[in-house]
């Protein structure tokens, strides 16, 4: 995701979300904390010896959903599945660092502490192997930040329309979804996990069925308002969610879903990989069939952690490697293949380059790719992106509960997941990579792949029909 990088001073943002960016009242206790930083580092475990949990015992650290999805699709559990040794994050609390969140599929902590010397505390440590500073940070500078009236401004109010989608119709038949629809696959008893960076006024607005948001969780803040916080992830649900006819209807129209907060909209660190690992865990755990993430990282507020075009291989980012792993726990991950395809970087970022996932670029109503939509393949020569799916002034919700038009892979990847969501449920037995590889050949670009389109615009009436031949 190409985001808005937004420095983190004494007079920070609160809210216009109309423009994207933020403003903060920063009070005189957090002017007088402004000065102490944290810093986050992420540590590296040797192993998970001594550890007190067992695979013939899943049901102590997964849910039952995991654990039957896994059953289902014949999926033995492996170590990476095992949490972290307890004892080693006792061990680590008690050198005085917080632990802020942890990735069991790496073996990594990602600590919190107010004073580097600390640092040497932890290394020390027997079972540490490495440490990498991901975070450096203002104590707490909007803490106190005054809060926006987000009822104020509310319309809730979309006009009717001649088509059954509404004003998402062009992006839902660009990849032939209304066919899955029509068919009785819109979703059900299917779950999906949004990750993202803040769901604003998602509880407020009309277009979204609450009971069908079955939880939510803050990783970046926690505890934090995650309604209160930055839109794109509810723009994001609004490209799957909505289930109104001829007003607005998404993609997955009677999935279930939970809102995960992995990504900090005022600073970018490479911490937040740490963050999105967490969310996919927990996804897992809760035993979600399909992840999105309009996600990805490339630059950072500090250049020296920068990461490298020869690092796209899918397995050398934290991220990366989760994401990789995601397909052979039973999850079918979307992730939006990135906006920097007009910018410097100009190709995916990370985890778009992960294997056995669905990276997902944007083309604009004529089918044509995007300028910003970035590009493969990856450094191992893998086709990126997967497939495309309509990113170029697409509908999305605003905070206010009206529609409007946006850019971006971040809203083709949701839109495409939906629909994927649909085609699997019509073939529960079939694993992730059964789904990829029938949307690859689906798609109108399939016989000359290229590092733009991928295998091109899939459809998805055609997928099904490849599914039910094999």
């Amino acid at each position: 995701m190409k985001k808005i990088i937004l420095l983190l001073t004494l007079l920070v943002c609160v809210s216009s979300y109309a423009r994207g960016r933020k403003k903060t009242v920063v009070t005189e206790q957090a002017k007088t904390e402004v000065h102490l930083n944290i810093y986050r580092y992420r540590l590296t475990l040797k192993d998970k010896a001594n550890n007190p949990y067992s695979l013939q015992h899943p049901e102590t650290f997964l849910s039952q959903k995991s654990i039957e999805r896994r059953q289902r699709l014949g999926i033995q559990l492996d170590e990476h599945d095992l949490p972290i040794t307890p004892e080693y994050l006792k061990q680590i609390t008690h050198t005085g660092a917080k632990v802020f969140n942890y990735s069991k599929w790496n073996n990594t902590v990602q600590v919190e502490v107010y004073d580097t010397l600390m640092l040497a505390k932890l290394d020390a440590l027997p079972f540490v192997t490495s440490s990498l500073l991901v975070y450096k940070l203002e104590r707490d500078s909007i803490a106190n930040a005054q809060k926006p009236n987000r009822a104020e401004g509310m319309k809730n109010d979309i006009s009717r329309s001649p088509y059954e989608y509404g004003r998402l119709q062009t992006q839902a038949d660009m990849i032939n979804v209304p066919a899955l629809h029509k068919m009785g696959f819109r979703g059900q008893g299917m779950t999906v996990a949004v990750l993202d960076g803040g769901f604003c006024n998602a509880d407020l607005i009309t277009a979204f069925d609450s009971t069908r948001i079955l939880g939510i969780r803050n990783i970046t803040r926690p505890g934090g308002d995650m309604f209160g916080d930055h839109a794109h992830g509810m723009m994001v649900l609004s490209c799957l969610m909505p289930d109104i006819p001829n007003h607005i209807v998404g993609t997955a129209p009677e999935a279930k879903y939970y809102l995960i907060e992995t990504e900090d909209t005022d600073l970018e660190y490479r911490g937040e990989e740490d963050n999105w690992c967490a969310g996919v865990e927990y996804a897992d755990s809760l035993g979600v069939d399909i992840i999105t993430s309009s996600l990805g990282y490339t630059h950072f507020e500090a250049p020296e952690v920068n990461l490298k075009y020869a690092w796209l291989d899918g397995a050398h980012e934290l991220n990366s490697r989760s994401a990789s792993l995601c397909a052979s726990r039973g999850i079918l991950l979307c992730n939006s293949a990135g906006n920097e395809g007009d910018g410097t970087w100009k190709k995916i970022g990370f985890p778009a380059d992960a294997k056995d996932i669905l990276t997902v670029g944007a083309v604009s109503e004529d089918r044509v790719n995007t300028d910003f939509s970035s590009l493969g393949f990856t450094a191992d020569h893998r086709v990126k992106p997967d497939v495309m799916s309509m990113g170029g002034r697409c509908y999305v919700m605003d905070t206010n509960g009206t529609l409007r038009t946006a850019n971006g892979t971040s809203f083709a990847c949701p839109i495409l997941a939906g629909a994927a969501t649909c085609l699997w449920q019509a073939f529960p037995e079939k694993r992730p990579t059964d789904i990829i590889e029938a949307l690859h050949r689906a798609s109108d670009n399939f016989e000359t792949p290229n590092e733009v389109f991928g295998y091109g615009i899939p459809d998805f009436q055609k997928a099904y029909e490849l599914l039910i031949r094999n």
